[in-house]
């Protein structure tokens, strides 16, 4: 990261990227500027009034236009707010380091006493009084007021929540260093805090990976000992190695063909080296009682060998039934050309083993306040809808043929509501169904007033299923071979339609001839279970921290807060963990052989 430095006026102030380097006029009126990497802009540094500076500009004489700034210069890290970063706050961290320690740039310093990735765990020194609720067992203390200098004995019996899970503290190059080391304060978390230290949750869909990791090291699901432990979670976070390789030229080196997937790939197999190595969790099932998050665009396709047993966290829930190689438009993220002695032959899902989570969703309290997932089949006029990009025959489209694997431009040449640059809609158009690139302020209440809504791929996943579940909308499902969230559990024939990638010209047709008893079935199944989409636990996680520091609550936490007790992701996380636990028979012995003391004869034999 770069600085202003010593001998300006503000030496923390960043110089962010482009920031401080020249900039080449555009070819054409409406082109944006280029940065001409090879040059150094040395009016960053001015204090001449009339020139682009930066580094010494004084934010009160900037806003009243007093003095010129480069344009191009902006507050990006994370823990300082205002366009001049003038104003210090908060870090995003690790559950915000619970409480027992400073958040520095996305690393827990924490309080004496205190460890972990979170500052989570308490050491034998710490007062039971203050141990984390996660932790806490039932226990009988004596009143404080009460207590002398002579040390008094606490026994307790700790009751465990089945299934236990034991997290990894994996060394800082792993997770707290990637944290730290974003070089945009929005890419990987799924919040930030404002000039008031207000919460301001962010619509990065890649932020599941910190929100699932914060609800386990926060549940009483949780454990510290491994001995005890049914399954074993490894906190790699890839969603920050990933989105920092575009900006961190070292990160993508020769050896790697300078690939993010396959870096990516060397991550997580030195990860495994690590845990392999140095515990003795691992050798003892060839990991298939361990979980990895593979939170980008394309899950694990690009998983070691080594790892490939475990249990698999991905949004990407693709067979390879169909889709043999790499779905992925962009260069960077193709893993065709990774070596076989790298990656292994195997798929990138293997739903037996596996399992599809939501993307993250920011909670919009005027969504919720509405409950647009609630809104009635009466107020739902539109029949088809889908809003994104459609590809080259449109304006700002993706140019590349392989974008979503071609699916949404069949489905816009089909139905497109819009025109495209050559001004035609699509073949079988109708009054009532929206196929459309433009963007829109309303884009949930265009959701929650439409009966079926397209989910359909991207760069590999996208948010479309969630956006569906939240406004309510029964999702219609074009993708072949490749699951959505939780398809390997739950009934999805009852409330959701898939619909085969040839068969897109009949889409309408096929949902035109759905009679409205199947219909009202199926919104209803979509409102009984679509806070599944939804990461409520790690909002109220949030919600407790900030009324500890504020006593008005802002409008998220008032809605999430006033949300029945249904399961959420991490609750139906844990139910499918649980379920595995005793239904899987290899499983079963292990749970035998840690509740009785008794080897498990099967597993040897199987």
């Amino acid at each position: 990261m770069c600085f202003c430095g010593p001998g300006t006026k503000y030496p923390d102030r960043p110089v962010a990227e482009a920031c401080g380097f020249k900039t080449i006029p555009p070819a054409k009126p409406d082109d944006p500027k280029l940065t001409d990497w090879k040059t150094p802009d040395p009016d960053v540094f001015t204090t001449n009034s009339s020139k682009l500076g930066w580094c010494n500009v004084d934010p009160e004489d900037a806003y009243s236009s007093k003095v010129n700034f480069k344009r191009e210069c902006d507050c990006k890290y994370d823990g300082l707010w205002g366009h001049f970063c003038e104003t210090r706050v908060e870090c995003s961290c690790i559950n915000q380091c619970s409480g027992h320690g400073h958040c520095r740039g996305g690393f827990c310093q924490c309080d004496s006493g205190y460890f972990g990735i979170d500052c989570g765990v308490p050491s034998a020194y710490s007062l039971a009084y203050d141990w984390p609720s996660w932790l806490k067992p039932p226990m009988s203390l004596p009143d404080l007021k009460n207590l002398s200098h002579i040390p008094i004995d606490v026994n307790t019996v700790v009751k465990k929540r089945r299934p236990l899970i034991y997290v990894y503290d994996l060394p800082a190059e792993f997770d707290s260093h990637l944290l730290e080391g974003r070089h945009y304060k929005l890419e990987c978390v799924n919040r930030i805090y404002d000039d008031k230290n207000r919460t301001i949750w962010t619509r990065q869909l890649y932020g599941a990976q910190i929100a699932l990791y914060e609800s386990i090291l926060a549940s009483p699901h949780r454990t510290l000992n491994g001995d005890e432990a049914d399954y074993f979670y490894v906190p790699v976070l890839d969603s920050c190695l990933i989105t920092r390789s575009d900006d961190a030229l070292h990160l993508l080196m020769p050896e790697d063909l300078r690939l993010r997937s396959y870096h990516t790939l060397e991550y997580y197999r030195t990860a495994y080296d690590h845990i392999a190595q140095r515990y003795p969790y691992w050798n003892r099932t060839s990991g298939r009682d361990h979980i990895w998050f593979f939170s980008w665009d394309e899950g694990a396709c690009y998983a070691p060998k080594e790892i490939w047993n475990s249990m698999m966290l991905v949004h990407w829930g693709n067979t390879n039934t169909k889709h043999a190689n790499s779905t992925t438009a962009y260069w960077a993220d193709n893993w065709d050309d990774i070596p076989l002695d790298r990656r292994g032959n195997h798929p990138c899902f293997d739903p037996r083993k596996d399992l599809v989570l939501p993307a993250w969703k920011d909670p919009d309290p005027g969504a919720i306040w509405l409950k647009l997932w609630a809104r009635p089949r009466s107020n739902r006029t539109t029949l088809f809808y889908f809003n994104g990009n459609l590809g080259a025959a449109y304006e700002q489209g993706r140019p590349e043929d392989t974008y979503s694997m071609g699916i949404r431009q069949k489905l816009a040449a089909e139905f497109g509501s819009t025109p495209n640059k050559q001004g035609k809609l699509g073949r079988q158009h109708i009054a009532n169904v929206t196929v459309t690139h433009l963007r829109t302020e309303k884009y949930y209440e265009e959701l929650a007033s439409s009966i079926f809504c397209g989910v359909l791929p991207g760069d590999g996943w996208s948010g479309r299923m969630e956006d569906s579940m939240l406004q309510g909308c029964i999702p219609v499902i074009i993708q072949d071979g490749i699951f959505l969230p939780y398809e390997n559990v739950l009934n999805y024939n009852s409330f959701a339609v898939r619909i085969q990638e040839d068969d897109i010209p009949n889409l309408i047709t096929v949902l035109q001839g759905m009679n409205e008893t199947r219909i009202e079935f199926m919104l209803g199944n979509v409102r009984q279970i679509w806070q599944r989409f939804f990461y409520r636990d790690t909002m109220l996680l949030e919600a407790r921290r900030q009324k500890r520091l504020f006593t008005e609550e802002a409008p998220w936490s008032v809605e999430v807060s006033k949300l029945e007790d249904n399961d959420d992701v991490f609750a139906t996380f844990i139910q499918v963990l649980h379920y595995k636990l005793y239904n899987d028979p290899w499983r079963q012995g292990l749970v035998q052989e840690k509740e009785t003391g008794l080897p498990n004869i099967c597993s040897e034999a199987s």
